[in-house]
């Protein structure tokens, strides 16, 4: 009995623990398939998934004699519903090998070289790799006959009436196309149509969509057309099924060529793929795509590389269910599972009450995250969440993290149900929720040690004052040793009060000290915006301040006069009303004044001439490398420009930077003016708001 034992890792029957194993995770890999493509319904992170799915492919590997062929690393998606009718693919729809770092891309590229001639020279074409569902259309005499989903590869689902309604699917082809032809490209769901789907979701009690990907997978799969028509789904093509047919004189040598033509049919490709001359462009393509991410107005989750030759294609061909000659790119998932631990309550600077989920710690967007917002009670109640619940999150860039879903088959039978305190958990005083608000608000204040401790932030931060050196710690120190209660309170400060301070030092607090007095040069539009006023941003507070040239006649403003500003709606005029109907906010508005020396930055008459932008709308987008954006903002502003945030026949000029997505698009599409970087500091540069860096620009 002993000689026939195997220890792990020995090649054959492998261990009972992994056959065990191997068997648990096909089983779990099945189920989240069904969850995912056929109930629309997922549980699980793609991440995770590809976890369960690369160790399964692992052990097989060790253990060949336990593949078995209705294992999930023999299939490419999963079986067909029992609701649509089948389609064989004539040539089966692989996946991709991936990887997930520069090392790994360099070891795939030295794989297919050892399997090419000396003199076969590779090149590449990349593109974004699109979270959305593979699809088949098939073209006869250039109109479209079929289409079809990926399935498991080999057998997908009929879905033509439902594709048939997505515009950026052409129903007939242009120019001179092959007799037959079956493209294949990723369907999607865009995000700002995903976000705005789920916000009318929302509005009327329906059930809302967890990602894109799973938006446009449900979409795809409906039983009703007219349901997918009223869908926001787009398509990129990415691919053909065959080279050409025995009838057929188009044999294309490159994929690029393939791309080309593609294109010039009407099929929509991405515009952001490109031929690549060697791994080292390829490389690059990889960093400027990740850098862009958050800047397109599609869900990618990496970037897909091709050898762009068919004639080495076909030499190095494939294995299993992958071709050897691509593989994807791998960026960090954005979105992943962890439990809930508990749901504290934070107050904001205006006394809105928010709850944020406290998370066993997840790695998610390349960064370990321990906290999420949950918005409002309204947004707890729609997600039904528990406090020990599993939950899926999603992070994108620098945005925090948000609970998209509430696992709920997982909830342990001690979880339990959040509550809304009564009392702000910060200074005790009542919280209440305005009627038609879904936020409620702590009613305390400026007695609030919260809200007071916010709007000291706001007030030194970039946005408003902009006070070098005063951050979120010091601000802190200060309240506890009651140095400070409102803003004008630091404009009294000594060295002495500050050198007291953890950390600080004569010298820091003389620092400090020259911060201030260089922030008493401020603007009026500046000194409103840092006041803290809600909804009260840097467009509103230059157009208030351009009807109401003083404080007083600000604070004596109402309603009727201040809807008459351009910008300023009844619920921004009730807003400011409100805020100086406080005797205390008009009390600290007033010390503020005497101590700040306000420049008019909306000069009347001849000053005028110093704002050479006034009337004019720009809008920012992409990423700049030499100015923040927020540096961009406030110079565009200085020179009387309104900075939007989406483009409309209104704007006068656009800004577009690396990155620039669906925004620039529509700037094309309207025929409005299109700067980059470079232009656009030359521009600033021409009024004197810019200095250096023109030559690199």
């Amino acid at each position: 009995m002993a000689g026939n034992i195997r220890v792990p890792g020995d090649r054959g029957e492998g261990s009972l623990r992994e056959r065990e194993e191997i068997e648990s995770l096909r089983e779990a890999l099945r189920y989240h398939l069904h969850r995912y493509f056929v109930l629309d319904d997922p549980e699980m992170a793609d991440s995770e998934y590809d976890a369960l799915f690369d160790r399964l492919a692992t052990l097989e590997a060790a253990h060949p004699d336990l593949v078995t062929p209705d294992s999930p690393t023999q299939r490419v998606g999963t079986a067909p519903s029992s609701k649509f009718v089948e389609i064989r693919h004539e040539a089966p729809m692989l996946s991709l090998d991936k990887c997930t770092s520069l090392d790994d891309l360099a070891a795939w590229e030295e794989r297919c070289r050892r399997l090419l001639d000396e003199g076969d020279a590779l090149d590449y074409f990349c593109e974004p790799k699109i979270d959305g569902v593979a699809v088949s259309l098939l073209y006869r005499d250039g109109l479209l006959a079929r289409a079809a989903t990926r399935g498991d590869g080999e057998t997908g689902e009929d879905i033509t009436a439902n594709v048939r309604t997505i515009r950026a699917v052409p129903w007939k082809l242009e120019g001179d196309v092959p007799n037959v032809l079956e493209v294949r490209g990723e369907v999607y769901m865009p995000i700002a149509g995903f976000h705005a789907f789920n916000a009318r979701a929302q509005q009327v009690g329906e059930r809302t969509i967890v990602n894109p990907r799973n938006g446009a997978a449900g979409s795809l799969r409906q039983l009703d057309p007219a349901v997918t028509a009223a869908r926001p789904l787009s398509m990129f093509c990415y691919s053909i099924g065959e080279r050409g047919a025995a009838d057929q004189d188009w044999r294309p040598d490159r994929h690029s060529e393939v791309m080309d033509a593609l294109h010039s049919w009407g099929l929509r490709v991405n515009p952001r793929g490109s031929r690549q001359a060697d791994l080292d462009g390829c490389a690059d393509y990889v960093e400027a795509l990740l850098q862009a991410r958050d800047d397109l107005d599609y869900a990618i989750d990496g970037a897909v590389i091709k050898v762009d030759d068919f004639a080495l294609r076909d030499k190095l061909g494939q294995v299993t269910r992958k071709p050897r000659w691509a593989t994807a790119y791998k960026y960090p998932a954005e979105e992943a599972s962890t439990e809930v631990e508990a749901v504290d309550f934070q107050v904001g600077r205006t006394g809105a009450i928010t709850p944020v989920a406290k998370l066993k710690p997840a790695f998610v967007g390349g960064v370990t995250v321990s906290n999420a917002t949950l918005h409002n009670m309204d947004e707890v109640k729609r997600l039904d969440l528990h406090i020990g619940d599993t939950v899926l999150i999603h992070r994108a860039g620098d945005v925090i993290p948000q609970v998209m879903k509430v696992i709920a088959s997982k909830r342990p039978q001690d979880a339990r149900a959040v509550q809304m305190p009564g009392n702000c958990p910060v200074c005790g005083s009542p919280i209440e929720r305005p009627e038609g608000e879904v936020v409620a608000r702590c009613v305390g204040g400026l007695k609030c040690g919260a809200q007071r401790k916010e709007r000291l932030r706001h007030f030194a931060s970039r946005q408003a004052l902009d006070i070098e050196g005063l951050g979120d710690k010091l601000v802190e120190q200060l309240l506890a040793a009651d140095l400070v209660e409102n803003p004008a309170d630091l404009y009294r400060l000594t060295v002495d009060e500050l050198a007291g301070l953890e950390r600080m030092g004569a010298k820091s607090a003389e620092n400090l000290l020259r911060a201030l007095d260089a922030s008493k040069h401020t603007t009026f539009a500046r000194f409103i915006q840092a006041l803290g006023i809600r909804e009260v941003g840097e467009t509103t507070a230059r157009a208030v301040v351009t009807r109401f040239k003083t404080l007083n006649a600000l604070l004596d403003a109402d309603l009727e006069s201040l809807q008459a500003v351009e910008d300023v709606g009844p619920i921004i005029a009730a807003r400011i009303v409100g805020f100086f109907a406080d005797e205390a906010n008009r009390r600290q508005a007033k010390e503020l004044h005497e101590e700040i020396g306000i420049a008019w930055d909306v000069p009347q008459g001849e000053e005028a001439v110093a704002l050479p932008l006034l009337g004019q709308t720009w809008v920012l987008t992409g990423t700049l490398a030499v100015m923040s954006r927020n540096d961009a903002k406030a110079a565009l502003s200085s020179l009387g420009a309104k900075v939007a945030a989406s483009v409309s026949k209104n704007t006068s000029v656009v800004v577009a930077g690396p990155g620039a997505g669906s925004k620039r698009a529509k700037a094309e599409e309207l025929a409005i003016e299109i700067v980059d970087e470079g232009e656009f500091l030359e521009r600033l540069n021409s009024h004197g708001k810019f200095q250096g860096g023109n030559d690199e620009a």
